[in-house]
């Protein structure tokens, strides 16, 4: 490779499809002094495929404080060093801001070869507008997700997440409840054989039936339509009664669509009326 110069090559490989992988990228990781991953196991699976017979050293959020000197003194000699991910471009949600950082202060040379990401994938399809917020893993403890999701309920364009297949319920529960007014794209096994996207409107949807395995990239849409009550012949007042008087016959969920569709009001507003009622 010509002037293939010692730093750090932040290198970005497929999230599925072994074939979405650049020539770049390809040319950098044979001629790489080492190689760090997160998972040597699936690492090598790509290496194997081109015949790429490099060193991989094993790189993850448990060891990336430890093995910061080793790496960062390895390109100080002159190494060539590349980074990538289990899948998709390094360092979003995932192992690599620390050395970054570390070589930023070192003024060590940083290379970013560019090519797949999960993110940009999903919102290419997506059908929702091109102005993204990119937020990755949420926490596992639901008061923090709820603090999480407060502040991003007025966000007023796509926000992208990425949630283990097995939780998804559970999110898609508290997603209804901050972003009840907008669509919702699940994007399960990009580029594989078995690539499915799921489109789905938050405030009809209920969950999946089945259990799914793996990592999802959900995109919630930007804001829809707001409605006003003053843009409706029918006052508020006289709605809530009409929905206290269908609450004591029907589920939550059918008093939303009920309610919705016979004086065309979104269900969003209809929902929060119903929760405001019942509390």
């Amino acid at each position: 490779m010509n002037n293939f110069l010692p730093g750090l090559y932040i290198v970005s490989t497929p999230i599925g499809n072994l074939e979405d992988i650049t020539l770049r990228a390809l040319n950098v990781l044979r001629n790489s002094d080492k190689i760090l991953c997160e998972d040597t196991r699936r690492s090598i699976k790509l290496l194997n495929h081109y015949k790429i017979k490099n060193k991989l050293i094993s790189y993850h959020k448990f060891n990336e404080k430890k093995s910061l000197p080793f790496v960062v003194n390895s390109i100080l000699k002159g190494e060539k060093i590349a980074l990538i991910s289990d899948a998709g471009t390094p360092i979003l949600s995932d192992p690599g801001l620390f050395l970054l950082r570390e070589c930023i202060k070192k003024n060590i040379k940083i290379y970013p070869i560019p090519g797949v990401s999960a993110v940009t994938t999903a919102i290419s399809v997506s059908g929702f507008e091109d102005k993204y917020f990119f937020y990755g893993f949420l926490s596992k403890k639901e008061k923090e997700i709820e603090r999480t999701l407060n502040t991003l309920k007025d966000y007023n364009f796509s926000i992208v997440f990425f949630i283990p297949a097995i939780k998804i319920n559970f999110y898609i529960k508290l997603f209804k409840k901050y972003f009840l007014n907008r669509e919702l794209l699940v994007a399960k096994e990009m580029t594989k054989i078995h690539e499915n996207f799921y489109r789905k409107d938050l405030g009809s949807f209920d969950g999946f039936k089945s259990k799914m395995k793996g990592e999802l990239t959900v995109v919630i849409s930007e804001i829809k339509k707001k409605y006003a009550f003053k843009d409706n012949k029918i006052d508020k007042k006289t709605l809530k009664l009409e929905i206290a008087k269908y609450l004591k016959r029907y589920s939550l969920r059918d008093v939303v669509k009920l309610v919705s569709e016979k004086n065309k009001i979104p269900r969003k507003e209809i929902y929060d009326l119903c929760l405001k009622i019942k509390n």
